[in-house]
């Protein structure tokens, strides 16, 4: 554990002043592309007006003959591709592969400057998040880095769900955390080949009528990840951090995906990610607060005045807890709208 007085001291000489705070910045969907592929790769400035992140995908869907072409692909879009006010994201390769620290080397040196975040895969613990904190404080000094990268986790074992709390505090560059559910679910010996959403067979069923174990009855499907959002939105939370959801493999069932997405919202989560175009308008709709609920929560803070007492409206008491619940809702709104023209008319912002 490293001393509280030196937590925001640079990790390397020369290595630029870590951030004592994660801005917030709209990712509500985090979208990912294989920069070996050309085709993917000419659809970029058209994605980017679309997307909050953009996100090089360096590690699983690129074969290991291409992860050379996909790290270099990666470098290429950073230098040649205008994607405007748009996030660019990497993932590396697991800290365990021949390729990562390749990925990181090259990677900071040559575009540090043009990339905001570092998706590690497959963090087992805080000790992995302090080998990436003290390496990238040496490339960024190499590399003439201005500003300290961040670095997102992804949540995909058993020992990373332990140790989640430990691993959200481990450095400032902490940024946020995904939900990994197929590699998770594997280290956890699950029985089940589902990427994401709920399982058929872990559900709970209602009470027999006469005792008739046998005679229909109505059944509610649960979530097998349930328990694993709610403590990482919990330890994000804690560490001053972001929480999101991963992703969801099914890609044409639209429908359960975005259930799955708006279960995620509702907890806490503040994006997710898109693994084809057709989820991208999907979770910029889950993450965006409804224009119901915006106006709902002016009118309760309206009511409220100074946030003290409590008022009845439509028959529902409302008191300083609703006005912290509503204002959530309206901050979210207005740093939505400064970013996206078509929602800030919508909240009449």
């Amino acid at each position: 554990m490293r001393n509280p007085k030196t937590f925001f001291r640079p990790l390397a000489v020369g290595a630029p002043a870590p951030v004592r705070e994660v801005p917030f910045r709209p990712s509500r969907m985090l979208h990912f592309f294989d920069p070996s592929n050309a085709k993917m790769v000419a659809k970029l400035p058209d994605l980017a007006s679309k997307v909050d992140v953009l996100l090089g995908n360096l590690e699983d869907a690129v074969q290991a003959v291409n992860k050379d072409a996909a790290r270099a692909g990666l470098v290429d879009v950073a230098r040649t591709v205008d994607l405007g006010g748009t996030q660019l994201w990497t993932r590396i390769n697991s800290l365990d592969s021949p390729w990562a620290l390749d990925d990181l080397t090259t990677l900071v040196t040559e575009i540090g400057n043009e990339l905001d975040v570092i998706m590690v895969p497959k963090v087992e613990g805080p000790e992995d998040i302090h080998y990436v904190d003290r390496l990238l404080a040496q490339l960024e000094v190499k590399g003439g880095v201005r500003k300290p990268l961040l670095v997102h986790a992804i949540l995909e074992t058993a020992s990373g769900v332990a140790q989640v709390e430990e691993i959200a505090l481990a450095s400032p560059r902490m940024q946020g955390i995904s939900l990994g559910p197929a590699d998770l679910g594997a280290d956890r010996r699950m029985k089940t080949t589902r990427a994401g959403g709920g399982h058929p067979w872990y559900l709970v069923r209602e009470d027999p009528v006469d005792s008739d174990v046998h005679a229909p009855r109505a059944t509610y499907l649960q979530d097998v990840y349930h328990y694993t959002i709610g403590r990482m939105v919990d330890a994000c939370v804690q560490a001053g951090i972001y929480p999101y959801y991963g992703p969801f493999g099914d890609i044409g069932d639209v429908v359960a995906c975005e259930d799955q997405f708006r279960n995620a919202y509702l907890m806490g989560c503040v994006g997710t990610w898109s693994l084809h175009p057709v989820q991208i308008d999907i979770a910029r709709r889950v993450f965006s607060p409804d224009v119901s609920e915006v106006a709902w929560a002016r009118r309760v803070v309206d009511a409220m005045g100074d946030g003290t007492g409590a008022v009845m409206i439509d028959g529902k008491m409302q008191d300083d807890a609703s006005v912290k619940m509503c204002r959530v809702t309206l901050d979210l709104a207005a740093e939505l709208a400064e970013r996206d023209p078509e929602l800030k008319e919508l909240y009449g912002l």
